[in-house]
């Protein structure tokens, strides 16, 4: 496998593949998510993953719906395939690294194994327009977007770097805040969800003004992530 892969369809991608399941993180398609890898299940995984040469995991959260265990949670049915494009050792045992989004998978079952982490059968086939950079930015209410961003902030006293904000491409604009946003695993998972663009950006909306809706009436605050 070269180091440096551009993947086109599903044909390109493995229909197995290592899962991590993480409580309350999102990762897009083209979005950048770091993690922090000390458990030694999840230290195999990335060993695993880079000795195979394919550098895939399934990120995926665990569904609170269908608790099952601590050591073996129930999922959700749709996760993100990233892929390792940063990885550094930390000398105490861990990696730090970041996974780009490739595309969203929809678990077909998950298989017995003799590893450690979770495997699992997937399928790519029905994010097909994930394979397509920027597909859909047209439709996206930028104006309606940078609104709930500008309303989340001033409620929260907080900044950001608006030239950054204004330079970014819709695709990256949604993603980036959908991937950041402080709420929980139902949200996220609609947001992952959605099926376009478009949605995602009206779903994020929304859920903001939910938010706000509830700080206004009970004083609580929303901190990002």
């Amino acid at each position: 496998m070269p180091m440096n892969v551009i993947y086109r369809g599903s044909a390109d991608l493995p229909e197995v593949i290592p899962v991590f399941p993480l409580p309350g993180a999102l990762l897009l398609p083209r979005g950048q998510l770091p993690l922090n890898i000390f458990e030694p299940r999840y230290l195999a995984m990335v060993d695993d993953s880079l000795r195979d040469g394919h550098r895939l995991i399934g990120m995926i959260q665990p569904d609170p719906a269908h608790p099952g265990t601590a050591e073996k949670p129930g999922l959700f049915k749709v996760g993100c395939i990233g892929r390792i494009t940063q990885l550094a050792e930390t000398g105490d045992g861990r990696y730090v690294l970041q996974l780009t989004g490739v595309t969203r998978f929809r678990v077909v079952e998950e298989l017995p194994c003799a590893t450690l982490y979770r495997q699992c059968r997937v399928t790519t086939i029905p994010f097909t327009d994930d394979f397509v950079a920027r597909k859909g930015e047209d439709e996206v209410d930028r104006k309606a977007v940078l609104e709930a961003l500008t309303a989340f902030l001033k409620a929260n006293n907080l900044k950001t770097d608006w030239d950054g904000v204004e330079s970014a491409p819709n695709e990256a604009l949604v993603n980036a805040l959908a991937m950041m946003s402080p709420y929980g695993a139902p949200e996220k998972q609609a947001l992952l969800e959605a099926p376009d663009l478009k949605s995602r950006a009206e779903i994020l909306i929304a859920v903001t003004e939910m938010e706000l809706a509830k700080k206004t009436a009970g004083g609580g605050e929303t901190p990002l992530q």
